[in-house]
């Protein structure tokens, strides 16, 4: 039988990097994110055989085969790759102990789309299974951007100025309704959401129903589904959200529910919220510690939205929500390429950053995320206030000011120190 991944017709990932780095250091690595992301493919390129427990050939003929002989299926050459594994949890124990038995790095490879609970695992794998997680294709791994600017060297304070060429506001609105699945990437504007419609039908009707072994309400989760795309790219609380479905339709859930359902979305993926920065700056200005609410992608919350290009287009405060979300996307696959972290900054006196990367050392860099250039100078004037405010209450100012847009059409340094990015000349 073929490899899944065709070598020739590969796209490069930005995580394929760490994959190689962590295959040298750990016994096995497991590569979790969404459905349909890509990391099977991802997971076949680095792999030299490859054993599918998800396959249905044969009336699932390889689960069955893992769950009567889990030592079985985990001979073949190295690295192996062994396909949603969670079908079959017995299989990280014995991986785990296999791993343990040969005393040599880089054997398996396992990928996951969603998280089981504990039960059934006997063993963490720590320091023997190392964790990495996989998203959808950044602008940068699809091909919109030009990858003229490094966002590790930015984060270093170094940028050369260069004009990275005109975007068209209907490029964008694509872009954030299409999303990163690379099986989307090609899709026709007047179609571009029906392949995330499709996912959240496949999440809904099907992993949803059986990654607790429960029947779940699919009705009440669309609800809150929906309730999450109204609120994309802000805190929202619980109590918001439960609001907020009240105040856009007949039916209710109460505040548990929705406490189980957002866990169910979490190991599956579905959402992938931005932490609160809570490093110690040294600063007497207190800090919230709301996340923000994101999905895996953008495009789907446009889908529950119903938002098309066009749409998007005629909203533009809803298009700058969800175009903070696809740039957001894009930060966290670059900063975890080099070690570093994204979150998001809110204080007490109302003052916020839209995204913080928090570089290993422990230096951190603000950036505001403005879709449009008539927007840079405000933002710009808004991140160093920020700056000098906790410089005066006695804190660790951000080494980098950075405002990401989307219809700029060069990168620079403006003269108050501010870097000015399009988000279609970033990379990682």
């Amino acid at each position: 039988m073929g490899k899944i991944a065709d070598r020739s017709i590969y796209k490069p990932r930005v995580i394929d990097a760490t994959v190689k780095k962590y295959l040298s250091a750990f016994g096995a690595v497991c590569i979790e994110g969404p459905k349909w992301c890509g990391k099977t493919w991802t997971s076949s390129f680095h792999s030299n055989s490859e054993f599918l427990i998800g396959d249905p050939a044969n009336n699932f003929q390889n689960r069955s085969l893992a769950e009567m002989s889990p030592a079985l299926v985990l001979e073949g050459k190295t690295p192996r790759l062994l396909d949603e594994w969670q079908e079959v949890p017995t299989i990280w124990d014995a991986v785990r102990y296999t791993v343990d038995q040969r005393a040599d790095k880089g054997q398996f490879i396992l990928t996951g789309s969603s998280t089981p609970k504990r039960k059934g695992i006997l063993h963490s794998g720590a320091g023997r299974i190392g964790k990495l997680r996989i998203r959808t294709m950044s602008l940068y791994e699809s091909g919109e951007s030009s990858g003229a600017v490094s966002l590790e060297a930015l984060c270093n304070g170094e940028l050369k100025g260069a004009l990275t060429g005109e975007v068209d506001l209907r490029d964008l609105a694509y872009y954030t309704v299409r999303g990163g699945f690379p099986g989307n990437l090609n899709a026709d504007p007047e179609n571009a959401f029906l392949l995330p419609q499709s996912y959240l039908d496949a999440v809904l009707d099907d992993d949803s129903q059986r990654i607790d072994n429960k029947k779940y309400d699919t009705a009440k989760m669309r609800l809150l589904l929906r309730s999450l795309a109204r609120n994309e790219s802000t805190t929202a609380t619980k109590a918001k959200l439960l609001n907020d479905i009240k105040e856009n339709g007949d039916e209710t859930i109460d505040a548990d529910t929705i406490t189980t359902y957002l866990d169910v979305f979490n190991r599956l993926f579905l959402i992938d919220n931005q932490p609160p920065f809570a490093a110690n700056i040294r600063s007497t200005v207190r800090l919230k510690q709301a996340e923000k609410r994101h999905f895996c992608d953008p495009s789907l919350a446009c889908a529950l939205l119903k938002a098309t290009p066009e749409r998007l287009i005629g909203d533009l405060n809803t298009f700058g929500f969800m175009f903070e979300a696809l740039v957001e996307r894009d930060l966290k696959i670059y900063a975890e390429s080099f070690g570093a972290n994204l979150y998001h900054y809110q204080d007490y006196n109302n003052k916020e950053i839209d995204a913080v990367i928090e570089l290993p050392d422990g230096r951190w860099c603000a950036f505001e995320i403005k879709l449009g250039a008539n927007q840079i100078d405000k933002a710009a004037e808004s991140l160093t206030a920020l700056r000098d405010d906790i410089l005066k209450n006695s804190g660790t100012a951000p080494s980098v000011l950075c405002v990401i847009c989307g219809m700029s059409n060069a990168a620079y340094v403006r003269p108050d120190g501010v870097f000015v990015v399009p988000i279609t000349a970033l990379k990682n």
